[in-house]
């Protein structure tokens, strides 16, 4: 490292998801040139998908190479540096982290291990599926954490598909059934996505394949209600829907273990349903636990004080699905909201820092939930904090509650990219949508 570099604040951005993307662009470009400050984003991977999309991405009616972002790309435009790796330690009193080696598909080294600096250090890594070491079902289910994950799961799906189609004896029990095990939104819009994404298949020729004989979609949830976050004529306008569509609902089913054949209750019954999917609950990364003795709930999430900074560091601090940040009574819902609202917050906070100011504290406004059923519902609540009108709550269904869940993700891509940007794509965009594919096929 440079002298000059040494005597620059160094900020250090460990996790490209949507809150660690935005926070790194936004000070790339709204601080480096005119502060004494460095700005470098960590991953594990090149790209970055949103991670609310990646259930389009799974039934393959979104392309995940067509809305992917290179960080590379991305640190050009958003004034940082990026460096590929996967953290594994951290020096408090050296104020350094380890990145671990890089390892090819067949396990060989192509970047050592080495460490990195920071005099501010926010982690964003995120969160991943919570199995809650139910036998069977890391060995035989599939989750939606990243972006391999979605496009392993489509090539799962397109293959059943395929085989069924081509075999000449009857389908196995089972075959071609889903099973989603969560009633919550990853697992319900993913059930709506491959409704859609399986007629889309036998329009493009499986036409052997009946969709509502041989596909059978389920959703299983422990718990006596789905969409606990939404209220409760939602949730049953939810159902509705779903019933409508010929995917079945089944709550307060918990699931003790699960095999290649299927699914096992905590009564006894088997479910039989190749195709398993397990969106029941988030956890953050296990290496938090261990992280130089910061304090981590008991979901492995950093907890942190109202400014964001690690209740027993102030120079490290945490946002998103990762942060156990105090909301009430309770903390801050694990949403794309609360990341995109935490990046914005630690933008003032490094400005401050770099200012010599006490940091600000950070206060969560819950704009609503949205649930989208692919081209056939949008259901969710808004409250009045996005309308101007505090303690508000108004219920919003169809036409407009799609455009609204349009917009969270042009929120995201704004930060990213701006306005203009954001309206060019846009435009290109409707101007060649009749000439693509509407189903991704491998």
């Amino acid at each position: 490292m440079s002298d000059q570099s040494a005597s620059r604040h160094q900020v250090l951005v460990v996790g490209g998801g949507a809150g660690g993307l935005e926070l790194a662009t936004r000070l790339g470009r709204r601080l480096s040139r005119r502060e004494a400050l460095d700005v470098t984003l960590v991953d594990d991977k090149l790209t970055h998908l949103w991670k609310p999309l990646l259930h389009e991405v799974a039934a393959g009616t979104l392309d995940s190479f067509a809305d992917d972002i290179d960080y590379l790309s991305q640190g050009r435009y958003g004034r940082f540096r990026f460096r590929l790796g996967r953290m594994d330690g951290l020096d408090r009193q050296a104020r350094e982290i380890t990145i671990a080696p890089s390892l090819d598909a067949q396990g060989r080294e192509y970047i050592a291990r080495r460490t990195l600096r920071y005099d501010t250090l926010v982690l964003a890594v995120g969160s991943e599926t919570n199995d809650f070491g139910t036998p069977g079902v890391a060995e035989h289910c599939a989750f939606l954490d990243n972006r391999a994950e979605a496009d392993a799961f489509h090539q799962r799906f397109v293959r059943a598909c395929l085989e069924a189609h081509a075999q000449d004896q009857p389908l196995r029990p089972g075959q071609l059934h889903v099973a989603i095990v969560g009633a919550g939104a990853t697992g319900i819009e993913l059930a709506a996505e491959l409704h859609h994404a399986t007629r889309r298949l036998v329009a493009y020729g499986l036409d052997r394949i009946h969709p509502d004989r041989d596909v059978h979609i389920t959703i299983l949830e422990a718990a006596p209600q789905i969409l606990p976050a939404l209220p409760e004529r939602l949730a049953e306008t939810t159902l509705e829907a779903l019933a409508e569509l010929g995917i079945e609902v089944r709550t307060g089913v918990r699931i003790v273990r699960a095999t290649a054949e299927g699914f096992e209750t905590e009564t006894g019954e088997q479910l039989a349903a190749e195709i398993k999917v397990w969106a029941a609950g988030v956890k953050a990364p296990d290496f938090l636990r261990h992280l130089d003795g910061l304090e981590t709930h008991r979901r492995n999430q950093l907890l942190v004080t109202p400014t964001l900074a690690t209740t027993r560091d102030p120079d490290v601090f945490a946002i998103g699905d990762c942060a156990a940040c105090p909301s009430g009574d309770g903390f801050v819902p694990p949403r794309a909201q609360a990341a995109h609202q935490q990046a914005n917050h630690m933008y003032k906070v490094v400005r401050r820092r770099l200012r010599g100011a006490a940091p600000p504290a950070y206060r969560y406004v819950d704009y609503g939930s949205l649930i989208n059923m692919s081209r056939y519902s949008t259901v969710g609540s808004l409250m009045g904090n996005l309308l101007g009108r505090v303690g508000v709550k108004m219920t919003v269904e169809g036409v407009l509650a799609r455009l609204v869940y349009r917009s969270l993700y042009t929120m995201h891509q704004v930060a990213l990219f701006g306005y203009l940007r954001v309206a060019m794509v846009g435009l290109a965009d409707l101007l060649t949508r009749g000439s693509r594919r509407r189903l991704k096929l491998h």
